[in-house]
Formats: C-alpha cells, sequence, structure tokens
C-alpha cells in the first residue's frame, strides 16, 4: 500500500509508456490481419490500407474498445488474490505488457503473424500463477476463453466459405456475371454496413455519453446499412464496361465490382479489429491505474480514465503506420492467391465474427479468426488451393505465442518486484 502511495503516479507513467508500446505492437502485427486480404487480393495498394486502417482503427477502438477491455482487465486472474498485496497486481500487469509487446515487436520483426490475445493473455496467466499462485488464475475463465480460440476460426471459416459459394452461385456462375454482380452486390454491402453500424451503435456510443433504446438503435442500424447500399449500388452502376466483352473480360469486371466492396470490408475489419484488439493493450493498463487511483483497493470494476482509449488507439495506428506493411504482405501473398472476390468473403466473415465476439466480451484472437476464414476460401476452390506449409508456420506461432508470453511476463514480474523492492 505505502509503495503505492509514495511511487503510484512513477507507476502510472510507466503502465503508460509500455500500454503505448504493446499498442503499437499491436497495430505493427495484428492489423495485418485486417488489411491484409485487401492488399493481397490487389484491392488496395499497402498505401492505401495503411489509410484507411489507421482511420477505421482508431474510431473501432476508441468508441467500441471498452467492452472487451473488462475480460483482460479482470476476467483472466481474480483480484481478491491482491487485495492484500495490490502492488504485485499493479506489477505483474506492468509485467505482462513488457513480455506481450517484446514479443509482438520480435515476431514483427521476422514477419510472424502472431496473436496478441495469445501474448497478453499468456503473460497475465504467467505473473498470476507463478508470481503470485495458482489460485490466482480463473481457469474456467481461462478454458472459456481458449475454447474460443477454436470456435471462432470455425465459425468465421464455415461464414466465408457460405459468403464465397453464395457469390459463387449468384454471380460467377450465372450468363451475364456482370448484371448478376450489379444486382446482387449491393446487398453484400448492406449486411457489412449493418454489422458495423451495429458493434458502433449498441456498444461504442455509450462511450461518449450518447444512449438509445434498442429499437431505435436498430432502426438507425438499418437506415446505414440502406445508405450504404445506395451508395454503392450508384458506385457499381459507374464502372465502365465494355458490353461486347467475352465472359472472361466479365469476371475480370465482376472482380472490380468487388473490389470496391474490398474497400468497404477493409473499412469493417479495421474497425472490429480496433474494437476488439485495443483491449490487450489498454486493458492491463487499466488494471494497473484502477489500483492505483483507489489508493490500492483491487475493485472488482473500475471506469476507465478519459486517456487510456486514446493512448491505445493512438498507439496502433502509429504501430500501423511505421512498422506494420511487413506482416501485411505475410498475410496477404502466402496463404492462399486472393482475388478481390475471395478476398471479400473472407474479410466481411472475419470482421462479422469478431464484432460479434466484441459485443459479448469475448477477447478472440483476430489472427485465428482471418487465417479460418481464408482457410474457407481455400477450401471451397480446394485444398491445393492453399499453402500449406505457410499455414503450417502460422499454426506453430499461434501455439508457441501463450508460453512465450508466460515466460516472459514471469522474468520481468520478477525484475519488477525486485527493482521496486529496493526502493
Amino acid at each position: 500500500m505505502e509503495i503505492l502511495a509514495q511511487y503510484g503516479f512513477h507507476l502510472v507513467l510507466f503502465a503508460a509508456f509500455v500500454g503505448f508500446v504493446m499498442a503499437y505492437g499491436v497495430g505493427a502485427n495484428d492489423v495485418a490481419n485486417a488489411m491484409g486480404t485487401s492488399v493481397g487480393s490487389k484491392a488496395l495498394t499497402i498505401k492505401q490500407a495503411i489509410i484507411i486502417a489507421a482511420i477505421f482503427e482508431f474510431t473501432g477502438a476508441f468508441f467500441a474498445g471498452g467492452e472487451v477491455t473488462s475480460t483482460i482487465r479482470s476476467g483472466i486472474i481474480d483480484a481478491k488474490v491482491f487485495a492484500e498485496i495490490p502492488e504485485l497486481l499493479a506489477y505483474g500487469m506492468i509485467a505482462a505488457l513488457i513480455a506481450a509487446g517484446t514479443w509482438l515487436l520480435v515476431a514483427t520483426y521476422f514477419g510472424w503473424p502472431v496473436s496478441t490475445t495469445h501474448s497478453i493473455v499468456g503473460a497475465i496467466i504467467g505473473f498470476g500463477a507463478v508470481g503470485v499462485g495458482m489460485d490466482a488464475v480463473h481457469w474456467d475463465e481461462v478454458g472459456g476463453i481458449v475454447g474460443s480460440w477454436v470456435v471462432t476460426p470455425v465459425l468465421s471459416g464455415i461464414l466465408a466459405f457460405l459468403i464465397f459459394m453464395s457469390a459463387q452461385k449468384l454471380i460467377f456462375d450465372t450468363e451475364n456475371p456482370l448484371v448478376a454482380a450489379k444486382k446482387y452486390v449491393p446487398f453484400y454491402m448492406v449486411f457489412a454496413a449493418f454489422i458495423m453500424a451495429f458493434v458502433t451503435i449498441s456498444k461504442g456510443l455509450k462511450h461518449v455519453g450518447i444512449k438509445l433504446s434498442t429499437q431505435d438503435g436498430l432502426l438507425l442500424c438499418v437506415a446505414i446499412a440502406v445508405t450504404v447500399g445506395v451508395i454503392g449500388k450508384i458506385a457499381i452502376n459507374m464502372v465502365k464496361i465494355d458490353p461486347d466483352a467475352d465472359k472472361e473480360m466479365h469476371f475480370t469486371n465482376v472482380e472490380k465490382i468487388f473490389g470496391i466492396l474490398m474497400i468497404f470490408t477493409a473499412c469493417c475489419m479495421a474497425f472490429a479489429h480496433g474494437s476488439n484488439d485495443v483491449a490487450n493493450a489498454i486493458g492491463p493498463l487499466a488494471a494497473v491505474v484502477g489500483v492505483i487511483q483507489s489508493g490500492g483497493q483491487v475493485l472488482d470494476k473500475v471506469s476507465l480514465s478519459w486517456w487510456i482509449l486514446p493512448l491505445g488507439a493512438i498507439g496502433i495506428v502509429i504501430g500501423l503506420m511505421t512498422f506494420g506493411a511487413r506482416v501485411i504482405e505475410t498475410i496477404g501473398s502466402n496463404i492462399t492467391h486472393l482475388t478481390p472476390s475471395r478476398g471479400f468473403a473472407a474479410e466481411i466473415a472475419a470482421a462479422s465474427t469478431v464484432v460479434i465476439a466484441s459485443g459479448l466480451g469475448l477477447p478472440i484472437s483476430t489472427t485465428q479468426t482471418l487465417v479460418g476464414a481464408v482457410l474457407g476460401v481455400g477450401m471451397a476452390r480446394g485444398i491445393a488451393a492453399l499453402n500449406l506449409s505457410v499455414i503450417r508456420n502460422i499454426f506453430v506461432s499461434w501455439v508457441v505465442t501463450l508460453p512465450i508470453g508466460a515466460v516472459l511476463s514471469i522474468i520481468f514480474f520478477y525484475i519488477i518486484k525486485g527493482v521496486m523492492g529496493m526502493l
């Protein structure tokens, strides 16, 4: 207690710094999962993708990022264990941020798409179980989180498979694919817009003091979705085509239309990613700030300080802009060959899954969600369409990330504890 009162301000400053570093790592590594399909399908250049991601990652993190934060902050370890020793909670959360941030930067340097969620959850489990005691960890909660890592890629894979097959049946297998695309693509845009609007209105607006009833919220979502559909219809009709072109050229023109749609789904995925994964950086930071501001009390729930969400959002954007291109190229080019229509199916399926999970407060891995979606699209075309060696390497990175996060966290926890003990 005394050490928190004496050095609380310094601990908050240090926690804010390492929280920013963690957010930087999230932006550098994990945002590739949001934008990789767009870049890989050639719907967007890397520069365009970074600009779009910067805007929508920040918006998602700032307006809809608070829901999952509570799970990361207090759902993995038992806060009551720290009632008599609150300083250990602060040390541990700082150690978890250093551990996860370090691993993300190393992985990004080598172009490995790893899970930021695995990193921080493993780090929190590490310091909680070894630094304090096995009883400190909510193992049932951890089991649920691990279960979601299995369920979400399966769910996103199934959604991507169904969306891709629907596009195949409704558009590509018809006599006139271009006419069919102009007819059906706006409906895909409506679907994507509704998802994005729903999470913003239902989970995000309350953070800025705007509260709507469920009915009003749904009506507003529908209105936004319809508006986007109309705008999309107008944009699609502006695509120039040669009416005398052969069917192969029609396919090319259809992909151009899906390219327009990919820009919108890239926005959806960036927004969804920001809303879910900013928690990996600000959840532990919120725990440190909460225990210090309360004078050493370990509360089940604390309100987020006004500066925490913007700090995480800005960190994600800077990480993406300065260091994100490496993993974007890995995700976009190496798993399977993507066209705009295939990338769209994967991206909107992954966005839907992430938004649903974020609304439920599940800290899922967008890495696994997107890879599951890309696999779903690839499986629709046959196993030969997948680069199995790359997929194997990605799976290995998933397996090692959680234990690496745990081990690094334990090391940093004891270093911080030792340093503070000497003060």
